[in-house]
């Protein structure tokens, strides 16, 4: 039974594991996609009308290079059929409507805020090419008689736009992810609705135009659908560290399996406590006290069941000795950067001094530092010796 136990309970946290593995695993520092959805066009700012009723639908395909965890760009290309009634000087009261078919081209750069979550947050900015053609822009009067046709009724143009708009990502498989985002365009022109009302040229970017213009016309889409990387690079670095995870060693797991199958599954904690009060000899203070056995795991600040009876001893200590004052020094191994190993290392001394302070021992007797990845203990990059630099230590002011 006990052996049926320990090989379903280390089933269990390799299952644990396995989910929070999965994080680094699907980001890769550089990738390419692909991806592919519907499109929802509206009219937002037209000149010299409004919208009555409107009928849009599209599409869009898209080229995505990844060049980093946080920052992508795309060409993307789209199709929107825009159909709509307005109000105003070119009211169509016979219910018919004026259409637009737009085809679109667009150059965009994306950053992602949160790029090692299952779902990941983006703003998106860029240039396009806007090639559309008004149907039916019959201007009338407003007592719906026809007063005449648009001159850019059924013909061809071409403008500029910019795009800003932002998005979310959610991962549904290793390759995968669903994809939602809102845009807005600006136009360089005044013509997608079928009749021009602005003055100067089609192309101006400033006064006028694409900033702060009220001539030109303007449009947003939503588009929903699904992204394919096709292919990736190294896994992210980046995201392990964020994540806190290592690679993991099966060999080592399957050895862990075999050797607790027929060990007892219960720890006897007050056993160990004796263990290391007899190993602890007297209670004695030194100007330098390393927590042997106190040590985390990787990227975690996390206390490990296992330290309990050493910081109680500690604690014991600190009791008996109530004219001592002690910092309380964290510290971590030398993976990843030394601004982010000392905000680590501090974590891991405050969590020292929590469990200190619950068992009895006054506040304004610890302080804490962090000392990140300063002094080593072991310079060696092996999995054990990166584990017990990961540790905390005493220093008896």
């Amino acid at each position: 039974m006990k052996k049926l136990f320990s090989i379903l309970s280390i089933s269990a946290v390799l299952l644990l594991m396995s989910n929070s593995f999965a994080q680094d695993r699907f980001v890769a520092s550089d990738a390419w996609a692909f991806g592919f959805g519907f499109t929802y066009p509206m009219y937002v700012g037209i000149n010299g009308a409004s919208l009555n009723t409107s009928e849009f639908y599209g599409g869009h395909l898209l080229i995505q290079r990844n060049w980093s965890e946080h920052v992508a760009s795309r060409i993307k290309g789209s199709y929107n059929h825009v159909a709509a009634q307005y109000y105003a000087n070119y009211n169509n009261n016979n219910g018919e409507y004026v259409s637009n078919n737009m085809i679109t081209g667009d150059l965009d750069l994306i950053y992602y805020f949160n790029p090692c979550e299952p779902w990941s947050l983006f703003l998106v900015t860029g240039i396009g090419v806007n090639y559309n053609k008004p149907e039916n822009a019959i201007i009338y009067d407003a007592a719906g008689n026809e007063i005449a046709e648009s001159e850019l009724n059924e013909e061809s143009n071409v403008g500029a736009q910019f795009n800003i708009g932002a998005g979310i990502e959610i991962r549904i498989g290793e390759d995968w992810r669903i994809r939602g985002e809102g845009t807005y365009h600006t136009m360089g022109n005044s013509k997608i609705d079928g009749v021009d009302s602005r003055t100067g040229d089609d192309f101006g970017f400033f006064g006028g135009s694409f900033f702060g213009g009220n001539s030109n016309d303007s449009w947003i889409h939503a588009d929903l659908g699904l992204l394919y990387y096709f292919s990736k690079g190294e896994p992210s670095k980046y995201c392990q560290l964020y994540t806190g995870i290592a690679e993991v060693d099966y060999n080592r797991v399957e050895d862990i399996v075999r050797r607790y199958q027929t060990m007892p599954t219960e720890v006897d904690y007050d056993r160990i406590c004796e263990m290391v009060k007899k190993c602890m000899g007297p209670a004695k203070m030194e100007d330098k006290w390393v927590l042997v056995g106190v040590n985390f795991d990787f990227n975690k600040a996390t206390l490990r069941p296992e330290s309990y009876p050493i910081l109680d001893n500690a604690a014991a200590i600190l009791l008996s000795h109530p004219d001592v004052t002690v910092e309380v020094q964290g510290h971590t191994d030398q993976i990843g950067s030394d601004k982010y190993n000392e905000q680590l290392s501090v974590k891991r001394a405050e969590a020292v001094k929590k469990y200190l302070v619950a068992k009895g021992v006054d506040a304004g007797r610890l302080t804490t530092s962090g000392k990140g990845k300063s002094t080593l203990l072991f310079k060696e990059s092996d999995s054990e010796s990166r584990f017990y630099n990961r540790r905390v230590e005493f220093h008896v002011k």
